[in-house]
């Protein structure tokens, strides 16, 4: 008993030594342990996932101590990579699939430092952002990285998208000026018109489109750069641990896409989860077809470069018949994923490359259970790190056990350590119900996840935490929309991640469903609003409803659009032809349904509860309801032969 109580008192003093509020967290949590351990079942519980849960608690402290440092000692980003480069100058950092590049630490450091001085000759201040408008490649690591060396803050514009979209995205962030890949010059030049002034532009890569170019004005970048000093500049920055570094895009429920603010200790913090919970190696090299717009990609995948010191294949864009031959080629021992790429690689036919490889570990989201264990036992991989979270979200998951299907879990045993909660939501308006008390409504766990309680994803927000701060977006608006109060007591905060999800017995979540004005497909959040907004344009200002449907075996939902039309015949070919130009690829509706009038509220809200039960079934309403056809680039009716070769998997989506 006095060596407990000896060791108890070492725990205590060395929390008062760090002064960290979260050693609290963790004493409450052991308090609640052992007054919750009052009944077999629970006993039983504990037994099940006490190794799961230590297991998490070690990669917890182990990066909040990280994190503690790092904020003491006024880290940044870039000081963390300049260590890392130190360490292995000569070690290859980047690698580029497309033309067979190797950037070594040094290069890498060195091209970013051009970038610093290239900055500092424009005369941007801290604060001042860039955006960058490029597919993905080296460069971008460049040019982010020496931006933030100086303490200017990059934009990530989606390359996908055209028109309206790219130009919010682009006037959202304020940016001082634009540096665009050559590939993206026509997309550019159709919303230059609109930018202001003076924005300057700059162009990188094989200029073909002379004429555009002259419009835009732009100035040729890498010649630029390799007439700049590869020394680092003189240049103190101001900027600490917890200050901005640079924005992602993410789709939210208010249509446009919303600029997420990322701060060093968050890139930090997504890298360093990945690497202790997954269990990634300094010798690791990791294979990253994702887009550099991407978290995922440029902080979960080339985070780990950077910070730790792991090489990154960078692809340009993602091959379902050349993803195993790249991963021979170049040794990769990772591999990253979403979980529509893992359904694409068990679609393509066997070849010898695909147990030749040396990939140990997969890490990624949205693998169903369906796909998982046919994609590990026909891919031969060891392990596989599913996690769930998004940019600026508070409520990160972490499946650390390799639990088929679980996106992550949350203590049953410590459940004040990581506060994250499923509350009860109404099913059809995704809002969280509340008790007499106006607080929120905990979901209760289940035996099994079939019959879970669905719940929205909830974290509690606590800014002097660096796992539970909310750094929001840009628009103060757009942040303040993702907070809910009194949710656990009177007076707190949380950020709503408007994910539902279900949770069992042991505290292991699966996702559900992606509430609010947004679907997921091909990996992407399509807004319905934003979808529905130009697919109206295009037809002259008629309704719209846009809205996901489930396709059996198929990760995420399909889009589908009602569209209000009286009679006549409608041009398929030319809608087609102009929702190409003006949605990426992943946005386009796959299904089609041609009404007499779409369904409004009072207020003329677009209702589409019953559209999305009737799904895209013909004998479930007289309307027309039409497929893309993705081969033949065109809109074919749906027979009930259609709909059943669709849902047996036989017709490519």
């Amino acid at each position: 008993m006095n060596l407990c109580l000896r060791s108890l008192v070492v725990v205590v003093a060395a929390a008062g030594l760090l002064s960290l509020p979260w050693f609290c967290s963790l004493f409450t949590g052991l308090g609640v342990l052992v007054v919750w351990i009052g009944s077999w079942k629970n006993l039983h519980i504990a037994l099940h996932t006490i190794r799961r849960d230590l297991s998490c608690l070690l990669v917890i402290v182990r990066v909040k101590l990280s994190i503690h440092s790092h904020h003491r000692r006024r880290h940044t980003v870039p000081s963390l990579f300049a260590r890392t480069a130190k360490l292995h100058p000569n070690k290859p950092a980047l690698i580029y699939e497309t033309t067979g590049e190797v950037w070594s630490f040094r290069e890498l450091q060195e091209r970013c430092h051009a970038v610093a001085h290239w900055a500092l000759a424009q005369g941007w201040a801290e604060g001042d952002v860039v955006a960058l408008l490029m597919e993905s490649r080296p460069l971008v690591v460049a040019l982010w990285l020496g931006l933030a060396m100086v303490g200017v803050e990059a934009a990530f514009i989606n390359h996908n998208l055209r028109r309206d979209p790219l130009l919010h995205c682009i006037s959202t962030s304020r940016a001082r000026a634009i540096v665009f890949g050559a590939e993206m010059t026509e997309a550019l030049s159709e919303v230059s018109g609109s930018l202001q002034l003076c924005t300057a532009f700059f162009i990188s890569g094989e200029e073909k489109q002379t004429q555009k170019l002259c419009r835009l004005k732009a100035q040729n970048l890498d010649a630029r750069l390799d007439q700049l000093p590869r020394h680092r500049p003189v240049y103190k920055l101001k900027k600490e641990f917890n200050d901005r570094l640079f924005y992602i895009y993410t789709s939210g429920t208010t249509g446009m896409p919303k600029a997420a603010i990322v701060v060093h200790s968050r890139y930090f913090r997504i890298a360093a989860f990945g690497f202790h919970a997954f269990g990634l190696q300094h010798d690791d090299i990791v294979y990253n077809f994702l887009p550099l717009y991407h978290s995922a990609g440029t902080i979960m995948g080339v985070g780990q470069c950077l910070l730790f010191g792991l090489t990154v294949v960078i692809r340009r864009k993602f091959s379902a018949s050349r993803f195993w031959d790249d991963c021979v080629k170049y040794n990769c021992t990772v591999i990253q994923y979403i979980g529509e790429i893992c359904r694409y690689l068990l679609a393509q036919p066997v070849t010898s490359s695909e147990t030749r490889h040396r990939v140990r570990l997969a890490v990624g989201n949205g693998l169903r259970a369906s796909v998982w264990d046919k994609f590990v036992q026909r891919f031969k991989i060891k392990r596989v790190g599913e996690f769930y979270g998004a940019t600026e979200c508070n409520c990160s998951l972490i499946n650390i056990d390799g639990k088929v299907g679980a996106c992550g879990f949350s203590s049953r045993i410590l459940p004040t350590f990581y506060p994250v909660r499923l509350v009860r939501v109404q099913e059809d308006q995704k809002e969280l119900l509340r008790d007499s008390q106006g607080l929120c409504i905990p979901c209760l766990p289940a035996l099994h996840v079939s019959v879970g309680e669905p719940g929205m994803l909830v974290g509690r927000i606590n800014p002097s935490d660096p796992l539970r701060r909310f750094d929001g977006y840009r628009d103060p608006a757009a942040t303040n929309q993702k907070i809910a109060y009194n949710v656990f007591e009177k007076g707190d905060a949380v950020y709503v991640s408007g994910d539902v999800l279900v949770m069992d017995e042991y505290g292991y979540m699966y996702f559900k469903d992606r509430s609010g004005d947004t679907f997921r497909w091909r990996g992407e959040n399509v807004s319905t609003t934003e979808v529905e907004g130009v697919l109206s344009g295009l037809l002259g200002h008629t309704d719209v409803a846009v809205y996901g449907v489930s396709v059996p075996g198929v990760e995420g939902s399909a889009g589908m659009a009602a569209l209000a039309h009286t009679g006549g015949r409608m041009d398929l070919d030319a809608f087609l032809s102009a929702v190409q130009q003006a949605l990426p690829s992943y946005a386009r509706p796959v299904f089609l349904r041609l009404m007499p009038s779409v369904d409004t509220t009072g207020t003329f809200k677009i209702q589409k509860m019953r559209l999305q039960k009737e799904g895209y079934k013909p004998n479930a309403t007289s309307d027309r309801i039409y497929f893309l056809n993705s081969r033949a680039e065109s809109y074919e009716l749906v027979t009930e032969e259609l709909c059943k070769a669709i849902d047996e998997g036989k017709v490519s989506l």
